[in-house]
């Protein structure tokens, strides 16, 4: 038991990124209230303000875009309500890693720490992989908030979804994008080089994709130029992956 609660971080240590972290990590929200372009969700009358305010999570499937905040969510609602935080990725983990999170979680729940179990990618898991979390979530040994790009009616069994409630995550507009854009300026203590014709090409090729708008502003403030980019002078946002 000892080693178990040894190897588990604080959580707030998790979350401390270095300077060298990449620029979407070290501005990565430290609450929801600093979330962008999700305030259906995040604001006051919404799903996930509602069941933090009530201080009891429900299990969740969140469904959005790449880039929209799904990850960042599900952390800061653990620290919200006061759980521990477990992340894996379906691509990654398999039955023996989710038995190993989920003894775990039952060992802490001992102790009165409950465990938020955040699965990236949840629709990658067969359908029989995804039956194995139903015990689990039923009987409170984890809250399950699961991520997903695809949509969850077609990838997700019914008995999985029957226990979750859906939220969907949009893609971030513009505002968003564009505040983004002022965060990073700001912790880096200076203006992207770029003119406002290349700024608002930027923004639009991110199609709400905030890491893809981030990624973009990390790699132009390693250049040195003298004088703002533009079309003119060459500059168009790489494409995204």
């Amino acid at each position: 038991m000892a080693d178990l609660f040894q190897n588990d971080p604080p959580p707030q240590a998790a979350r401390a990124p270095s300077d060298e972290a990449p620029l979407a990590d070290r501005l990565r929200p430290q609450t929801l209230n600093e979330v962008v372009g999700q305030e259906h969700l995040t604001g006051p009358d919404g799903a996930i303000a509602r069941q933090v305010a009530a201080g009891k999570l429900a299990s969740m499937i969140l469904w959005g875009p790449p880039g929209t905040g799904k990850t960042t969510i599900a952390r800061l609602l653990a620290d919200a309500v006061g759980m521990r935080f477990v992340a894996i990725s379906a691509v990654f983990s398999g039955v023996a890693d989710l038995k190993k999170v989920f003894a775990e979680a039952r060992e802490f729940a001992r102790i009165g720490t409950r465990t938020l179990l955040f699965v990236d990618e949840i629709h990658r898991f067969n359908r029989a992989q995804q039956d194995g979390f139903l015990p689990y979530v039923e009987d409170g040994t984890v809250v399950l908030v699961g991520a997903t790009t695809e949509n969850p009616s077609f990838e997700l069994n019914a008995a999985l979804l029957s226990r979750a409630q859906v939220l969907i995550l949009n893609r971030l507009d513009t505002t968003a994008l564009r505040k983004l854009l002022d965060r990073a300026e700001a912790l880096m203590d200076r203006a992207l080089p770029l003119a406002p014709a290349a700024r608002d090409a930027l923004v639009a090729t991110a199609d709400g994709d905030g890491r893809f708008v981030l990624n973009q502003a990390e790699t132009l403030f390693s250049i040195e130029v003298e004088e703002p980019l533009g079309p003119a002078e060459g500059y168009s946002p790489g494409p995204r992956s």
